[in-house]
């Protein structure tokens, strides 16, 4: 994971140690060193104003330092930089804390998850199910993609794996009708709470969006989730934009990391995004969705 972002990061880190060991640096001197590494860094999928933004923060940190003949200069700048990485990802860090924020609310606490086909939606809804649930925390799922052959049904399969229950509808019925039913029933049974997943069709279909508005509109969600895909850069920013216009997104959840080998484009979507990230998903086990953490992010970053 992030392999190659890793190789450039300590390529950067090293060529910094390398000179600040002989001299303070100008901002001119930092700009020619740090020019070498721009074109890594985009053949890293990192996005060009990311990599201004990383420059900037880094340049703070070390210009005009002045460092020791007998200190630890590769220590010193791969400090700065860890620093000037950790100031950029805490920006996607979710202020609260999901499990008291259930915890203290009514029940049932209501999560509608949005996100378009492929971006692993299903499978993430269940690991969140088994987030709750190792939180000692009931939920149920509601299958309002009436839309997708065959979607109910993996949901199903997975709420019977995790001893959860299921409330799907038939194909093609109102999927609003469906997500308030198993509103009633979490309600009824004393659930803490509801998850709603919702058809994963073209974010720019409209006909998708007014479906997501009414279910929306009808079951009053604690917190609108958009899931997207730590592969897809620059189109995953599109879908984040478009969403958030037509139907608001209150916080996101990064699919797929332990694919994105380049590692750039998941700390562009994370730099770019402007929602909080409340988990990132690690892999296919249930256990593999974890609360979004800069310094988890940092470790595989920088070597």
């Amino acid at each position: 994971m992030f392999n190659k972002l890793k190789q450039v990061f300590s390529n950067v880190i090293n060529k910094f140690s390398e000179v600040l060991t002989t001299k303070e640096l100008s901002y001119d001197e930092f700009n020619e060193v740090f020019q070498e590494f721009e074109v890594e860094l985009l053949e890293a999928d990192v996005a060009y104003d990311v990599v201004q933004v990383i420059k900037d923060s880094l340049a703070k940190e070390i210009v005009g330092s002045r460092i020791g003949r007998f200190s630890n200069t590769s220590e010193y700048v791969r400090t700065a930089f860890f620093k000037t990485l950790e100031e950029i990802l805490k920006k996607g860090c979710y202020k609260g804390d999901l499990i008291s924020e259930i915890k203290n609310s009514q029940k049932p606490y209501v999560m509608v998850f949005m996100g378009v086909n492929g971006v692993g939606k299903t499978t993430t809804i269940a690991k969140v199910a088994y987030f709750l649930k190792t939180n000692n925390l009931s939920s149920v799922v509601i299958a309002s993609d009436t839309f997708r052959a065959g979607a109910q049904e993996q949901l199903e399969i997975h709420s019977k794996r995790l001893n959860i229950p299921f409330i799907g509808g038939k194909y093609r019925s109102d999927p609003a009708a469906v997500a308030k039913d198993g509103i009633t029933y979490a309600s009824k049974n004393n659930i803490d709470v509801a998850l709603v997943d919702t058809a994963g069709r073209m974010h720019t279909d409209v006909d998708l969006m007014n479906e997501i508005k009414k279910i929306i509109r009808v079951v009053k969600p604690n917190m609108k989730v958009l899931i997207l895909d730590a592969l897809t850069g620059n189109d995953a920013l599109n879908q984040a934009s478009w969403f958030d216009k037509y139907v608001g997104v209150d916080t996101v959840i990064l699919t797929k990391l332990d694919a994105d080998v380049k590692g750039g484009t998941a700390l562009s979507i994370i730099v770019s995004l402007g929602k909080p990230i409340i988990f990132l998903g690690v892999g296919q086990r249930y256990d593999d969705l974890i609360p979004y953490n800069p310094e988890i992010l940092l470790k595989r970053m920088i070597a």
